[in-house]
């Protein structure tokens, strides 16, 4: 399938980040940015956040007119979902999700819905992610990957889900119709990747 148009936008850091092979890949994480906007997520990716002078960020990430930006390519270890990094391509999808409150325990709803520009994007650059990874065959939530709870901002004896996207906004049924990828459910995934 011929690629999406994806505009290549690369992180200060990006040759920093560890290279791979692109069939080490077996797994997409999707993501909400969980921030307004896509300038904001572009300012938390470049934060430095470790001492080989990298941060977090997603590979790629779909601005809700569905335009597609290149943070880091494939061949390159993002961090974007703990424990799995090493075997998966991130996609961010912007979306407030519960910003600007995200650990707040009376502010853990996620009603933004994505747009239907971002869906489609989503499903182009899948299906075109799928010619050039081998070896990809399933795809997960963030939430599915990541169960740790936190305390809670506004009172430290609750709990709350550290990770909670993509969400229930995520159109899940739309996408692995479209898809012919199997999404690793939450009990597959407890216990350590391979």
């Amino acid at each position: 399938m011929s690629a999406p148009a994806i505009h290549p936008h690369p992180l200060p850091y990006v040759g920093l980040l560890a290279e791979r092979a692109l069939d080490a890949v077996d797994t997409v994480v999707i993501h909400c940015t969980e921030l307004p906007d896509l300038a904001t997520a572009r300012a938390y990716g470049e934060r430095v956040l470790y001492a080989s002078g990298t941060g977090n960020s997603g590979h790629y990430y779909i601005d809700r007119d569905g335009r597609i930006e290149e943070y880091a390519p494939p061949a390159r270890i993002a961090h974007h979902t703990r424990g799995w990094n090493a075997r998966s391509v991130g996609i961010e999808l912007v979306n407030t999700g519960r910003f600007p409150d995200w650990l707040d325990s009376r502010r853990q709803a996620m009603n933004e819905p994505y747009t239907d520009a971002q869906i489609a994007a989503l499903i182009a650059l899948l299906h075109w992610l799928r010619g050039q990874l081998p070896q990809l065959a399933q795809i997960a939530g963030h939430e599915d990957l990541d169960h740790e709870t936190v305390p809670a901002s506004d009172d430290p004896a609750l709990r709350v889900r550290r990770k909670r996207d993509p969400g229930p906004q995520f159109p899940w049924p739309r996408v692995l119709a479209a898809v012919p990828l199997t999404r690793l459910c939450a009990e597959a995934a407890q216990g350590p990747p391979v």
